[in-house]
Parts: C-alpha cells; structure tokens; sequence
C-alpha cells in the first residue's frame, strides 16, 4: 500500500503529546503480519453484533420502570428522543469508521484526529468502560440463570452465587460465561459472528413473540393519559445527586413534556454498546461500506423494537400499576398468562449472553490497537497465526474480566460505562470536525451530513446526558483518568511508536543536514 500522504498530513505529528498518527500510516499498521486481523466480517455480521450488545435486559425492565415513574405511556416518545441523540453520534462514528477501517473505534479515531494523549485517554477509558461493563452483565447474566435454576428445584450453595446482601461469595456462573466467551473469541471472529447470530436469533424472536403476544391484550383506556401532568421531584442529595443539579439546581420533572426528556436521559443508556461496531472495521471485509451499514441499520432495529415493548407493556397494564422489577413479565401475569413471564426470563438471560461477548469483544480489540501502537507492551498486540485474532489481550481481558465478575458486586459502579461511553461520544464529534478541516484530502466514503451541525448537537446532547449523571461517577471517572494520565507518562509516552519513528526521522533529517 502506498503511504503517499495528503496535504497536511504531517503538519501536527511532532506536536509532543498532542502529535496525530496519519490514517494512511494507522492502515498502512494493519498490513504488518503478525498485527494484520483476519477480514471475515460482512454488513449482517456487524448488524448482527450491534443488536446483539444493545438489546440485553433493559428491553424487559427498563420500558416499564421509566414508564411508570418518569413517562408514562410517553415513555415511547423517549425511547424516539433517545434513538435520535445515538443517531447523531452513529453519523460521526460512521463517518471516522468508512474513513479509518482500523480496530480500536474511538481511540483509532482521536489519534488520527485529536492526537496521541487525548487518543490514550480515550482508550483508557474504553478499557474500563467496556470492562465494567462485561462484568456487570455477566453477574446479571447468572443471576437469571441461578433463577431459571431455582425454578427447576436446581440451587447452587450462597458461597457460589455471588456477593449478596453483605455477604462474600464468589460468582461461579458469571466467572464461567465469561471464560467461554474468552475461548469463543480466541477462536476466530467468524465463530464468534456465528454464535452471536444465533443467539440475537433467540432474542429477537422472543422480543418478537411478546410484542405480537401482548398486543391482543392491549386495552386503549390505558393509554389515557398519554401524557400525564407534570409533578416535580425533590431530586437527591449529596454527591448522588446529578451534576446538573449540584451545579445549577436543576432538579429533573416526571411526566408531563419535561418528563420526556428526564426520561430519555435515563433509557438512551439502553442504548449503549451500537458504537462497538466500529471497533471490528478492522476485520470486515468491505469496512468502508459494511461498516456504516451494520452501524446505523443496528441502531434502527434496536430503536424500533424499544418502541414496540414499550407500546405494548404500557398498553396491557396502567402505568401506575406495571411493577419496577420486572414490569413486562408482571403485564404478562395481569391479564392471566404468567406463561410468558418464563419466556421473558429465558429470551433475557439468553440476551445478556450475546451483550457479555460483544462487550468482550470490543475491549480486546481496544487494548490491541494500543498495544499495536506501543502505549501499552507490544507483547499484546501479536495475532494469533491459526484463528487471526488478538488472542493475548484477549485472554488477558477476559482473565481479569472473569475475577471481577467472580469476585465484586460492581453494581454501583455500573454507570461507569454510561459516562465513558459518552464521553467517547464526544470525543468522535469532535475528532469529525478536526479531521474535515485537518484532512480534507482523505476519501470518505460515508460523510456526516451537515458537518459542523450534527456534530456539534451530538456534543451537546452528549454533555447534556453526561451532567445527568450524579456527582459520584464523576469523581470515579475523573479518579481513573488520573491513574490512565500516570500510566501514559510512565509508560506509553515514551514505548509510542509513532514517537519513536517521528524520533527517527528527525535524526535522519539532522544527519543529513549535518553532511550537507
């Protein structure tokens, strides 16, 4: 491949900690042997694993709990407001990912655009999101398996389900799912597409099969009032509360207009998890076209199948009498067909399944492309010369994926991947900006329409969701970029070896002028 590079191109790369990897140097990367990933991923592919890590359980709790606390029978409209604002952030990422087909999502995309230290940053924080997050599903995962078990007179010893109500345990189940999805990913990207197709598969027919189910049972007078009248909410206080209300003493409204908003801030983290679609451009076939596809036509199915639920369940019970457990299977039991609960239960448990290796799956490939670029020890960064896939950071996540799980209830620390998943958000807009203006050379087959508009309203919304946050996931992410900020300066800046070849050409170009 040809590392001929565009206008401009080079003009930021000795910037220090801010100096830019070219995009025609970070593909010209991926062509090295032993980091090259094996290209077997199609546009199905990666639509598949963008529903597969987005419809999870939220689907079977979160619509009725929002519903009947913040939205009411709106709550459909929140879901519409909330697939809006991804909808901005897919155009951006969609954009960098046709432009930059590189393993990595956003990390890729900032070093090409914003530079080496906000690009460790980013990544730094995708480790952690994505890592936080896999656990966090895993241990849900086992707590609807242990269910299912207990249902059929099957009960693993307390010591074995996990820390509980102040109790110590370890969870084996979780510590097992996420092991065989280890193996399933160190075995190639293609059996891992097969598995997750499969198991998406079940869930979209479950999803399916409630939807079509509950709508006979649906009664119109539910739907009234569609929109119920505003009542205030005292918020919370302390460092629980949300930063917007610490700040400005803005205290969020339920119901009412205002109250889809309040609403759409908590369910866009349904959401969560279509942007780990970019982090396999790396292994798609035809990246520049797929990769946008399986992004955007991802994020639709998923909108889509939210409204639906969310349709039905309001419409089989009042919204002032769903449960907040589990408020589609209780719908179910209202109107006599407890049957479905069971099926509700099965289709979210075999959900948190495809969620857990999806998530997996992305954070390996993060590691990887920093570990390619020597912030982290290159030692990560070979493929395996059979499967072609990052099979040492692979079992290494998942290693240290599987003791968290095991071992911690991190259920408070969930929101972790909220703010760092925004926050990659942010930084893609901002990255699609720069590079239109740093590289207007670089072909792109997909183009943001409306550049500066519709990533500046990404911004926004994203900051917006972000300051509805409260004030303690702030202070744990503001602790954890601390920690990333030492590694770098430790570590990463001086192993970079985009540092090392800037570096290099500099004595060249001093050697030379010195015979000169």
């Amino acid at each position: 491949m040809s590392t001929q590079q565009g206008p401009g191109a080079r003009s930021r790369r000795d910037r220090g900690v801010f100096r830019t990897k070219s995009v025609e140097q970070s593909i010209e990367d991926t062509e090295e042997p032993e980091h090259a990933l094996k290209k077997s991923l199609s546009a199905l592919d990666l639509t598949v694993f963008g529903v597969g890590v987005v419809i999870g359980t939220g689907i079977f709790v979160l619509t009725g709990k929002i519903a009947k606390e913040q939205a009411g029978p709106a709550v459909a409209l929140s879901f519409v407001v909330a697939g809006v604002v991804c909808a901005l952030a897919a155009l951006c990422y969609a954009e960098f990912a046709s432009t930059v087909p590189v393993a990595g999502s956003a990390y890729t995309f900032s070093y090409a655009s914003l530079g080496e230290f906000p690009a460790w940053i980013i990544g730094w924080d995708l480790v952690l999101e994505l890592a936080l997050g896999c656990a966090v599903v895993a241990v849900g995962w086992s707590g609807y398996v242990r269910s299912l078990l207990d249902s059929a007179g099957w009960h693993l010893p307390a010591a074995l389900s996990g820390t509980q109500g102040g109790m110590f345990g370890f969870d084996l189940l979780a510590c097992i799912l996420v092991l065989v999805l280890t193996a399933i990913l160190v075995l190639g990207m293609k059996l891992s597409s097969r598995v997750t197709s499969v198991i998406v598969g079940i869930k979209v027919t479950v999803v399916l099969l409630v939807v079509i189910a509950g709508s006979f049972f649906i009664s119109g007078q539910n739907y009234r009032p569609f929109l119920p009248p505003t009542r205030p909410h005292a918020g919370e206080s302390g460092y629980a509360a949300p930063l917007s209300q610490l700040l400005f003493g803005f205290t969020p409204s339920h119901f009412g207009v205002m109250g889809i908003f309040a609403a759409a801030a908590v369910v866009f983290f349904a959401f969560i998890g279509f942007d780990i679609v970019a982090t396999a451009a790396e292994e798609t076939r035809h990246p520049q076209r797929d990769v946008p596809r399986g992004i955007l036509g991802s994020l639709a199915i998923c909108t889509f199948l939210y409204v639906a639920v969310s349709i039905v369940v309001t419409g089989m019970q009042k919204y002032t009498e769903l449960s907040t457990d589990a408020p589609l299977a209780d719908a179910f039991k209202s109107v006599g067909h407890p049957f479905y609960a069971g099926i509700i239960s099965f289709g979210a448990a075999v959900g948190l399944t495809s969620v857990c290796m999806i998530l997996l799956l992305g954070q390996s490939r993060v590691f990887f492309a920093m570990s390619r670029d020597g912030l982290l020890p290159q030692f990560f960064s070979r493929v395996h010369p059979t499967f072609g896939t990052p099979y040492r950071s692979t079992v290494l996540l998942g290693a240290v994926v599987a003791v968290v799980a095991g071992f911690t209830s991190i259920n408070e620390l969930a929101e972790l991947v909220n703010i760092g998943t925004l926050f990659a958000f942010v930084v893609v807009a901002l990255g699609v900006i720069l590079l239109r203006r740093s590289r207007p050379d670089l072909p792109r087959s997909f183009r943001t329409p409306l550049v500066p508009l519709v990533p500046a309203l990404s911004v926004l919304a994203s900051l917006w969701l972000m300051l509805n946050l409260p004030a303690e996931t702030w202070l744990r992410f503001a602790a954890w970029m601390v920690i990333g900020i030492v590694v770098y300066a430790m570590y990463g800046r001086a192993h970079s070896r985009l540092g090392r070849r800037i570096a290099a050409e500099g004595k060249t170009a001093g050697g030379g002028a010195g015979r000169g």
